[in-house]
């Protein structure tokens, strides 16, 4: 039988290995999302694909549902989170920058108990709230993915994602140039 996580050993996974890459990545979901072309929401690769304007709605409210999840120690299965007056890439990436930072200022006050609680994740299995951390990241990862491969695609520039991308590194050499 597996140990059960322990309080202090939560909050340390929380402060010391989550909080910092959780940061890091919420930046670079931001990029992705503005830089959907306002005109090809529309867009998607084939007909059973998400549109970009649904996979960035996806993106923003799915990646804070997992971390109001464990603020919560529940996880909510409502449909709809982001407001229907939320329409444009610029709204959705504002929207989800602003509900982001609400997110992770109350993932710094959380106790040991709060984050060992154990949630249930839709009747498939029941984890320590603590662990939705990075199931949510590795989640937003995966559909982040999907979305800057529809970019270029759309006419778009792909931002730098793990390193320097092909249009971010034509930009700096035109502006040295």
């Amino acid at each position: 039988m597996a140990e059960t996580m322990k309080a202090d050993q939560a909050v340390f996974l929380l402060q010391n290995v989550y909080m910092g890459p959780l940061k890091n990545e919420s930046r670079t979901t931001k990029k992705i999302l503005e830089a959907v072309p306002a005109d090809k929401g529309e867009y998607r690769p084939e007909p059973a694909a998400r549109s970009a304007i649904e996979l960035a709605r996806h993106i923003a409210a799915a990646d804070n549902r997992f971390l109001e999840s464990v603020i919560n120690g529940v996880f909510d299965t409502s449909p709809a989170m982001i407001p229907d007056s939320v329409k444009t890439p610029a709204e959705i990436a504002a929207w989800y920058e602003q509900r982001f930072a609400k997110n992770y200022e109350a993932l710094t006050k959380m106790s040991g108990e709060q984050l060992i609680k154990i949630v249930d994740f839709r009747g498939m299995m029941q984890r320590p709230a603590v662990t939705f951390v990075m199931m949510g990241l590795h989640h937003t990862i995966h559909h982040r993915g999907q979305l800057s491969s529809y970019l270029r695609c759309m006419g778009a520039k792909v931002p730098s994602i793990y390193g320097e991308s092909y249009d971010d590194a034509q930009a700096r050499k035109a502006a040295q140039a």
